[in-house]
């Protein structure tokens, strides 16, 4: 029985779900659409999901934060499974002496948006409508919990060949990442994974609330577009308040695997308005900074979603390929990132760079 705080998700809202998901995904967090098929297979198997609005927590509620960790290369081969998604939590459980009352992704973007989605419909669980970054971010400390400076343990690991871990204690959020990512890399560099227990307030102080509800209507919006041959991108921009910083062609890429993360480059050349230009996009699982003559022009925590230019579908950094014709389009950060906490957490020094963040969208004004 559900209540006005809680909606059972349709099968239609599913599909929107899963493209919406892939372009918040910032090329990041696997592709959604092998687990977009294990829920509709649940489905038709006469399974549910329960969305729930996370302001309806119970301050003391239990939630389980969910996700698949590692390079999204790999997820190319290892093919998503609902039982192996759904064993970390139960191993969590199981430590905890405790059952989840409702579960949530770390991220809504890419994959990792419906891979809760997936775990909800197993378990029958509640699937709580926030996650914590709004978009898709390749390592643990990079979440709205971490700036908050939330408990970052305990943390349950699973792989697909029965071996469990369970870290019941790290002396921060960046040694978290460190020794969660060292247990993923001897899995294979993918895992299913229960974060830190999340109890329901910290959800509502610290979550980035209505992520799923705000990924159904941005492919909603898609959805329609094409249906109306209208543009797409358009579509995505009008419904996210974004800009298009750049069209053109992939000419050139390099990504390699290493260390649990998929790393590498690609390089545009201009069409239409952007002829003659080229156009630099960096990345760590997801796009982090764009350059264009040289110079950085867009940076994490911006969004960087880089989509095909005639379908709007979101492209990832395992496979955008040499030919493709696409947009890059920059939407605004969650508030949570923009602070120094934040910034020092997933701003372009987090990644390497030796610059500031600069927002596009002050740059705009």
């Amino acid at each position: 029985m559900t209540n006005a705080n809680e909606r059972i998700l349709q099968p239609d809202e599913l599909e929107a779900m899963a493209l919406g998901t892939w372009i918040l995904g910032t090329g990041g967090g696997g592709s959604p659409y092998q687990n977009y098929l294990n829920v509709r297979e649940l489905y038709a198997a006469g399974k549910r999901v329960t969305l729930q609005d996370p302001m309806s927590l119970a301050d003391d509620a239990m939630v389980a934060v969910l996700s698949s960790q590692g390079a999204p290369l790999v997820g190319q081969e290892r093919l998503s499974d609902p039982a192996m998604a759904t064993r970390p939590l139960r191993i969590m459980e199981e430590y905890l002496g405790r059952k989840f009352d409702a579960l949530m992704p770390v991220e809504i973007g890419g994959g990792n948006g419906l891979h809760a989605i997936m775990v909800a419909a197993e378990t029958g669980l509640p699937a709580i409508d926030a996650d914590a970054m709004g978009r898709a971010y390749p390592e643990a400390q990079m979440t709205s919990f971490a700036v908050a400076d939330l408990q970052c343990y305990p943390l349950a690991l699973a792989d697909i060949r029965d071996n469990e871990v369970v870290i019941p204690k790290a002396h921060s959020w960046k040694w978290m990442e460190r020794i969660s990512r060292k247990v993923c890399t001897e899995f294979g560099s993918l895992a299913s994974t229960c974060k830190a227990p999340r109890s329901g307030l910290e959800v509502k102080e610290h979550g980035i609330l209505y992520t799923g509800s705000k990924a159904i209507s941005l492919g909603k919006a898609v959805l329609k577009a094409r249906q109306e041959h209208s543009d797409p991108v358009e579509a995505i921009l009008e419904e996210c308040h974004g800009h298009r910083i750049f069209r053109g062609k992939v000419t050139d890429i390099e990504r390699r695997t290493t260390g649990g993360f998929l790393r590498g480059r690609t390089v545009l050349e201009g069409l239409g308005d952007d002829a003659n230009e080229q156009f630099v996009l960096d990345f760590q699982n997801e796009f982090s900074v764009g350059s264009r003559g040289g110079e950085p022009i867009v940076m994490t925590p911006d969004l960087i979603c880089v989509v095909d230019s005639i379908n709007g579908e979101g492209i990832g950094t395992e496979s955008i390929r040499y030919g493709q014709r696409v947009d890059v389009l920059v939407l605004p950060a969650p508030e949570a990132f923009l602070s120094p906490r934040g910034l020092e957490l997933v701003g372009p020094r987090a990644f390497g760079f030796d610059f500031d963040y600069r927002s596009y969208f002050e740059d705009q004004q």
